[in-house]
């Protein structure tokens, strides 16, 4: 049986007065205990043509090569999430990060928000989260065998469209000229 969180008494799914959804009310103290999406924030880190790649040292996905991302904490902007994130996975610096994709994932109560960012230095390490980090030109990445379907489409769409600003003459280096995918993955697997 789930219990308040505000009071520790028993509490139950209901849709409360003025609600068209099931929640979990408390039937002591009348709380609403709202389960909303979470947000994941990371960084797509370039330097010199290659991508910060994390092997991931947890669940899920244990040992599958990875974007430093992860859950966004109170107090803090996207941007600000995704440097932190790259910082503890990967012992490294982002800079110039700039918002270039958002991923609805409905079904796991999730928002992934991914940056292209700047390895500052093209220095890193491996943080807590990672057995290992590395830098990978784009044709060394193992596409189809990357962790998460959300990175491996950050990786696609960034590839295409560095590909496209080269052609039309563009400065590829500069983020500001690489569009927003927002992209629903409403009816996909994450991996």
């Amino acid at each position: 049986m789930p219990y308040c969180l505000q009071c520790g008494q028993p509490a139950n799914h209901t849709i409360p007065d003025g609600d068209t959804r099931s929640r979990l009310v408390c039937s002591a103290c009348g709380y609403i205990h709202y389960d909303n999406p979470k947000l994941i924030c990371g960084t797509l880190a370039i330097h010199d043509g290659q991508i910060l790649l994390c092997k991931r040292a947890i669940e899920p996905r244990f040992g599958y090569w990875t974007l430093p991302a992860g859950f966004m904490e109170i107090g803090e902007t996207m941007a600000q999430g995704a440097v932190r994130e790259t910082l503890e996975e990967a012992d490294a610096i982002a800079t110039n990060a700039h918002l270039y994709a958002l991923f609805d994932l409905p079904q796991f109560g999730q928002v992934h928000a991914m940056y292209l960012a700047n390895l500052h230095d093209g220095r890193f390490g491996v943080g807590s989260e990672s057995l290992e980090c590395r830098l990978f030109l784009p044709h060394q990445i193992d596409l189809p065998n990357l962790a998460f379907e959300t990175v491996k489409l950050t990786i696609e769409h960034y590839l295409a469209d560095r590909t496209k600003l080269i052609e039309l003459g563009k400065d590829a280096d500069d983020f500001t000229n690489y569009p927003l995918h927002q992209i629903s993955l409403a009816h996909l697997p994450v991996y």
